[in-house]
């Protein structure tokens, strides 16, 4: 086994790009089409063997952006390959100074955030953050799914901050980037002790999750949601067991995330459902399914989101894409692209979560119709902030008391 190292001399956006994938979906539109474009994928060598990343969704593990080389195993006649380990989930603990994000987008509902976790051993093939990792000097692809940050004393650090003179509360969003009840929570439980800050401090929170793990802590959410305190949304991508099984291996099944909205709502606690990201030409069939097992289960609001696929997250995508439906390759590539002005994603605040034209125009009109006959979002539950207990650690305990 050899591998080789290329010093990367291109923009970082150039390496992004994978020139391998590149030249795959040019194949994969012409007479070629699906076959010769993963031969091409193959033969460059960037695929990672099945038996090494069994169990995860990415099929490549490409260089972070940020990297001066990029690394390529090929066989050099010495038949080793077969020595390289199977990926294994590793975590490291990682001490930030401060625990609540800031953000300013004009498109979305919330302005501050809280990521326990960094990296996602879900490993959901379309993730929006799987660039990120670049940041760490790791790859997007199977790293991001296999070399997880976790965040201890995130509940300590959220204490403080809360604490600070003139801080104003509002909702506190999780489970927007990574999500916090991935499977490595059972052991780390930094979600819990985030939660019991939270009530105490009778601070709103909204959580987002695609695992049946957040109904562990309903007992905490039962108290909050009682004060109107929390909400959390189940996203569901699909009702298709064997799809989900390899577009997010290690995610909830998709009739165990139902089955979590009905224990959530039964607790009273405020669940909905995210269809989330609706896949053209592969899952945006199921949407009116969703909804409707959805709102059987107790959901009471929904909303979705169309695929984005911005830096690396397009060629871990399509390499994934072309080795599962290598026959709806031409199509699915051709729909989103469609709605995102002939190009693979659009970061036009506005556009990227929706998408525009004529497609995206008939996603959302059906998704308005739908909810209108279940109805869903009749009335839209707004979270408390007047409960909040400014102070240190001592006015929250003489409060409760």
């Amino acid at each position: 086994m050899s591998r080789a190292i290329r010093h990367n001399m291109e923009s970082p956006w150039e390496r992004a790009k994978m020139e391998q994938i590149v030249r795959a979906d040019i194949a994969a539109f012409g007479a070629g089409r699906a076959e010769m474009a993963n031969a091409m994928i193959e033969q460059s060598g960037v695929r990672v063997r099945p038996d090494r990343n069994r169990g995860r969704s990415a099929g490549i593990n490409p260089s972070g952006r940020f990297e001066p080389v990029s690394r390529h195993v090929f066989d050099d006649g010495w038949n080793s390959l077969e020595e390289l380990p199977p990926f294994k989930t590793e975590v490291q603990v990682e001490k930030p100074r401060t625990i609540i994000t800031r953000n300013e987008s004009p498109d979305i509902s919330f302005d501050r955030s809280i990521n326990p976790y960094r990296g996602c051993e879900h490993g959901c093939v379309y993730c929006f953050a799987r660039p990120t990792h670049s940041f760490m000097g790791l790859s997007p692809g199977l790293d991001f799914e296999s070399k997880l940050f976790a965040k201890p004393d995130a509940a300590r650090l959220l204490d403080k901050e809360l604490s600070k003179d003139g801080y104003q509360p509002r909702t506190i969003a999780i489970g927007t980037n990574t999500d916090p009840y991935q499977p490595i929570e059972k052991q780390y439980r930094i979600m819990r002790e985030i939660l019991e800050v939270l009530e105490a401090r009778g601070h709103p929170v909204g959580i987002v999750t695609k695992s049946a793990l957040v109904t562990r802590d309903i007992n905490i959410l039962s108290r909050m949601a009682e004060r109107g305190l929390a909400k959390v949304a189940l996203s569901v991508t699909t009702l298709d067991r064997m799809l989900a099984r390899t577009m997010e291996p290690r995610a909830s099944t998709p009739t165990k995330r139902l089955e979590a909205i009905r224990q959530l709502s039964d607790a009273g606690i405020p669940a909905s459902v995210m269809v989330a990201p609706i896949i053209p030409g592969l899952t945006d069939q199921e949407m009116e399914r969703i909804l409707d097992s959805a709102r059987a289960a107790g959901a009471r609001e929904a909303g979705y989101v169309v695929l984005r696929l911005p830096l690396e997250v397009s060629p871990i995508f399509k390499d994934w894409l072309l080795r599962h439906y290598p026959d709806r390759y031409r199509h699915v590539m051709s729909l989103i692209r469609s709605m995102r002005d002939g190009k693979d994603y659009d970061s036009e605040w506005g556009k990227r979560m929706k998408g525009a034209g004529p497609y995206a125009w008939q996603i959302g009109r059906r998704f308005e119709i739908t909810a209108k006959r279940l109805g869903l979002n009749v009335e839209r539950r707004t979270l408390r902030t007047d409960q909040f207990v400014a102070g240190g650690k001592d006015q929250v305990q003489l409060t409760l008391l």
